[in-house]
């Protein structure tokens, strides 16, 4: 073989190699400079736990999260913080243990663990029809709305009087009790617990002795106050029976005439007459 040749095989070899050199030098620093993830282990839930309940062990299980982690996150190493406390929420299966969505460390779970500072749990009888749908739920919120004749009415005419008592109250719980009977099953009871204030509390206290009480759902984005005078018995049959509505911006409809043509000659004329009947 030529001399030549040779010798720029071999370089041609050796720059090749040192080419695959750098490419190998270069990918392995750029996997070295990708580090992956930071995971955190985190206090999840392990079933679906409901508003009330007290944490125990069984309940609670551990998860992986990868980035960040949810501000307020027990950590796995401190499960033990969690177990024992009120949930102020309901919780579902896979969820991360947040510090707000539970009561303070020893004051236990239950209804009363979830009333914040200031506030109290009014209960409301409600009907069955209230109950058993589902018209209410925690968490939503609702109108007070209450029904009956007034003391010392100077018109006895009227009849019972209806207005509104209190506007955008949040439901507690709803149709079922936190006690539990003799076999461990939660009770249901008739009443709606709304977070009141203690003023509020009174006023429903009266009025759960003195009418009847309803309660209207709202939409909980909807927090203006409505102001409502109140209505009467007497103002439902104040108006005709079947009268309508008229629209302001209906339109009149046009007179109707009747025509009559008169023939003098060979001269007509026509003369028109206001139709009693609305016929032309």
């Amino acid at each position: 073989m030529n001399r030549r040749v040779l010798t720029i095989l071999v370089v041609a070899f050796a720059i090749a190699l040192a080419c695959t050199f750098l490419v190998i030098r270069l990918m392995q620093n750029q996997t070295k400079a990708v580090k992956p993830p930071a995971t955190t282990l985190v206090v999840a839930a392990k079933t679906n736990i409901k508003l009330g309940a007290i944490l125990t062990a069984d309940n609670l299980t551990t998860i992986e999260i990868t980035g960040t982690t949810p501000k307020g996150a027990i950590l796995a190493k401190d499960k033990n913080n969690a177990v024992g406390r009120g949930v102020l929420s309901d919780i579902y299966e896979g969820e991360p243990i947040i510090e707000n969505r539970l009561t303070a460390i020893g004051s236990g779970g239950g209804l009363a663990a979830t009333i914040p500072q200031g506030m109290r749990a009014c209960a409301v009888k409600v009907d069955d029809v209230v109950n058993v749908s589902g018209f209410v739920t925690p968490g939503m919120r609702v109108d007070v709305l209450i029904s009956g004749t007034p003391p010392g009415q100077q018109n006895p005419t009227q009849g019972t009087v209806s207005r509104t008592l209190l506007q955008n109250i949040q439901v507690l719980s709803a149709g079922t009790d936190f006690q539990k009977d003799a076999e461990g099953k939660a009770k249901a009871v008739q009443v709606v617990n709304l977070l009141v204030t203690p003023e509020q509390a009174e006023t429903l206290s009266l009025a759960s002795n003195q009418t009847k009480i309803q309660l209207v759902l709202r939409n909980p984005l909807d927090t203006k106050v409505a102001v409502v005078p109140g209505t009467t018995t007497s103002n439902l049959f104040s108006g005709p029976i079947g009268a309508r509505s008229k629209s302001p911006h209906a339109k009149k409809s046009a007179p109707r005439f009747i025509t009559v043509v008169v023939l003098n000659g060979s001269k007509q004329t026509e003369e028109k007459f206001a139709s009693p009947g609305g016929q032309q």
